[in-house]
């Protein structure tokens, strides 16, 4: 059987043209492998971390440590995924934004990013949540005794914010997300009803 790259192509969602290392606010999404749930139970609408959602959680709060321009917002680590919301700030700029920032400096890990012709920019969003992601595998990995296991699905799902408004429904988005967790498309017992 012959390879048709139109078939297996995977095609970018993201906007044709747009400099994502530029300064921003983003939201964005990100599934665990087979979307499984490794990181806790939601119990009455709240989520509940186990230990590997905490290591999540903290390697997220991590990623200002990792990335001077990038400030936090509102994030929720759910089940099998993490909605949050990344802002990346210009050169010298402070952000209009109220935003979310972790007090702790854990010592960086993050592994330098060198300009490729057709790689991942430097300072872009996907260098960050691939950052991200690298980190968090090699701890959790190591925490469960997995080494070299994949944690996460390939890519992510991004949203450019674009103003005040979408930035309040957004962050009610992520702060209900628990609530929601029985419609939630990503939640396995809506995929597999028997589970």
């Amino acid at each position: 059987m012959r390879f048709d790259p139109d078939k297996y192509h995977r095609r970018s969602v993201r906007l044709k043209g747009y400099d994502y290392s530029q300064p921003g606010a983003y939201f964005v999404t990100i599934c665990t492998r087979a979307r499984e749930c490794l990181f806790g139970h939601v119990v009455n609408g709240e989520m509940r971390l186990n230990p590997l959602g905490k290591m999540a959680a903290a390697c997220w709060q991590a990623i200002p440590h990792h990335f001077p321009r990038v400030v936090l917002d509102e994030a929720i680590v759910m089940p099998n995924h993490i909605h949050g919301i990344i802002v990346i700030q210009g050169r010298g700029e402070a952000s209009a934004v109220p935003l979310h920032v972790s007090k702790e400096q854990p010592k960086s890990d993050a592994s330098p990013l060198q300009r490729c012709p057709n790689g991942t920019q430097p300072g872009s969003l996907s260098a960050t949540v691939q950052n991200f992601k690298s980190i968090s595998t090699r701890k959790m990995n190591a925490a469960r005794g997995m080494l070299g296991m994949p944690l996460w699905q390939r890519g992510f799902y991004e949203h450019v914010i674009r103003n005040e408004e979408e930035l309040r429904a957004i962050r009610e988005y992520i702060l209900c997300n628990p609530a929601r967790w029985n419609e939630d498309e990503n939640n396995p017992s809506l995929l597999n009803p028997g589970r």
